[in-house]
């Protein structure tokens, strides 16, 4: 099947207009659809990765925040309809080191997001790093399409390049259910907070590598991300980062998974941890 051109641009869909006081208002389009590109993106949602940065942003932009974004928790409320969404921030408390800010997010009679930020200065100390990338190279990785069937709308924002391939339907051993690739977003902005957000959810859940196809449907609930050193233009100039998913819990109707990102020189940025209800089949009484 074709794929769809974009309609928008990432800086348009990361936009937010001044309202009263702290607040901000995002248009959601469905060009963003969390639904896969096989269906009408309308039966989708605005997807997890963009409504992260779009709360981060107007904490910042809300509550004139300066320092390094340490901590983002999401909880994903209600799936936000593809309309003007309001993001009202508050600052819970300021200081010179840290600051603590929340913010909810709706529609009208929709809640859509909770979401807690933690910004703080970065000072002097010991350094343990023993996280390590990808060992593929990215030079060694050829540029692969997310299989058009299964690929959410929002992936045509994204350049990936899979370190193994995509492993959707199981491709994933228990021994290591990790998925690994690089990704960048399309228009090689260089990497910066709001495209470190919304890249680390920016591909299909991480459970769909380890069970058998059909891809069982589901919705973020939890989202959370820690930051491990603030993100620069030198951090990637050509807009690269490595991740690593790996699938931690499939059990009881609910999937959990652990992200890592890091700079292509491998310096660690970013975790993150994210739990999904599952919408598998149904079972018949006395099943």
């Amino acid at each position: 099947m074709a794929i769809p051109a974009p309609l928008q641009t990432l800086d348009q869909a990361l936009a937010l207009t001044a309202g009263e006081g702290p607040d901000r208002t995002a248009d959601l389009t469905a060009d963003f659809s969390n639904a896969p590109l096989a269906w009408d993106a309308d039966r989708g949602a605005p997807f997890g990765g963009l409504m992260a940065a779009l709360a981060v942003r107007a904490m910042r932009e809300g509550l004139d925040i300066q320092p390094p974004l340490m901590t983002l928790t999401v909880q994903y409320l209600a799936a936000a309809r593809f309309a003007p969404v309001t993001f009202s921030p508050t600052l819970e408390r300021g200081g010179r080191s840290v600051a603590y800010a929340s913010v909810r997010a709706g529609q009208p009679g929709r809640p859509a997001l909770t979401a807690l930020g933690t910004f703080g200065t970065l000072g002097h100390g010991p350094e343990v790093r023993p996280l390590s990338p990808s060992p593929t190279p990215f030079e060694g990785l050829d540029p692969t399409p997310v299989d058009p069937q299964l690929a959410p709308w929002f992936t045509r924002y994204i350049e990936h390049r899979f370190d193994g391939g995509a492993k959707i339907g199981g491709g994933s051993p228990l021994s290591d259910p990790t998925l690994r690739l690089w990704m960048r977003t399309i228009d090689h902005r260089p990497l910066d907070e709001l495209s470190l957000c919304f890249l680390l959810d920016g591909i299909f859940p991480s459970y769909m590598t380890v069970l058998p196809a059909p891809p069982l449907p589901s919705a973020s609930v939890d989202l959370r991300y820690d930051l491990i050193e603030p993100v620069t233009p030198d951090t990637s100039p050509e807009g690269w980062a490595i991740f690593q998913f790996r699938t931690r819990d499939v059990s009881g109707g609910w999937a959990l998974d652990d992200g890592v990102a890091f700079a292509p020189d491998g310096r660690p940025l970013a975790l993150a941890r994210q739990r999904r209800k599952l919408f598998g089949p149904r079972r018949t009484p006395g099943a």
